[in-house]
């Protein structure tokens, strides 16, 4: 059932987005809900999470050291180096800029399974950098764009905090005392969070109704960028270090699957609706490209 899910994640996207445009005014007036329905996301991540996980980091720095670095030095700095190579405004450069420097997708964590990646190694790698994007998300927006526009970085900081940590450790403590009592329900939390997602995407088709005839093209043209140097890395890098198959497999998905629902949060509450555009695109591509791999993955090893 989950599989199902996620493979079709990008079909309802595109179909819920499609309705969205030629109803812009209905689901514009949900912008207020961007925020919860995250909260809602990164809660079904904690769902799936034990204090174990958290602990298990640590037994396996060097990889994860690395995907983490992968992550946030060389992704926001393809995201930068594309905006600035299509001559993008300041608000998709800040949009650009916000999808780079997130951190790994939850959806990368069944893209991994679908590609016979190591999957507890992915939860870990989420986990991982989805703590230091804490810090590092507003820290690397103020890098790239503090000469172009002014960054909010506590205010950011404030938010990522109550975004993502609270219900991540908020999931992460039901699941942990609560495992056996909770396991009926648990198939429902990656159901909410696609479904959360692709509401919150269909929201900002609608709030970028007027932008989307004259941005869509080149906006998918640079998240397509950006996501195929983020595959590219994420495989490349692990692979001449020497590690194994898998482990490539699992840092390049890892790696290009961003959390993009957080980039488009931030957006909307700190910069602009249009800012928001990139992460909206990236949510279905991103789901597009790491089903496909994983399909060829899977047929292949």
């Amino acid at each position: 059932m989950l599989n199902r899910v996620i493979n079709l994640f990008p079909v309802w996207a595109i179909m819920l987005s499609s309705i969205a445009y030629f109803n812009a005014e209905f689901f514009g007036a949900f912008k207020s809900s961007i925020v919860p329905l995250l909260a809602v996301v990164m809660f079904s991540m904690g769902m799936t999470l034990t204090w174990g996980d958290f602990k298990t980091v640590f037994k396996k720095p060097l990889l994860i050291a690395i995907t983490v670095s992968i992550q946030f030095i060389l992704m926001p700095l393809f995201a930068y180096i594309i905006s600035i190579a299509l001559g993008f405004s300041t608000d998709l450069m800040t949009g650009m800029v916000l999808v780079g420097a997130s951190a790994g997708g939850t959806a990368s964590n069944v893209i991994c399974y679908l590609a016979k990646g190591n999957v507890a190694l992915s939860i870990l790698m989420t986990v991982a950098s989805t703590l230091c994007a804490v810090l590092l998300m507003p820290a690397l927006t103020f890098l790239y764009l503090n000469q172009l526009l002014p960054v909010p970085v506590e205010g950011m900081l404030k938010s990522i905090l109550f975004i993502v940590m609270i219900p991540v450790l908020t999931g992460t403590l039901l699941n942990s005392f609560f495992a056996l009592k909770l396991k009926k329900i648990q198939s429902i939390f990656p159901l909410l969070s696609s479904f959360s997602i692709i509401f919150i995407i269909a929201i900002i088709v609608g709030l970028n109704h007027h932008n989307l005839n004259v941005l869509a093209l080149p906006v998918l043209l640079a998240v397509c960028l950006h996501n195929v140097m983020g595959l590219i890395a994420g495989y490349a890098i692990p692979w001449l270090l020497k590690y194994d198959s898998q482990s490539c497999r699992t840092v390049c998905i890892e790696v290009a699957m961003q959390n993009s629902g957080l980039s488009v949060a931030l957006a909307i509450k700190y910069f602009s609706v249009s800012a928001a555009l990139p992460g909206a695109i990236f949510s279905i591509w991103h789901n597009i490209s790491g089903s496909l791999l994983a399909l060829y993955w899977r047929r292949t090893h």
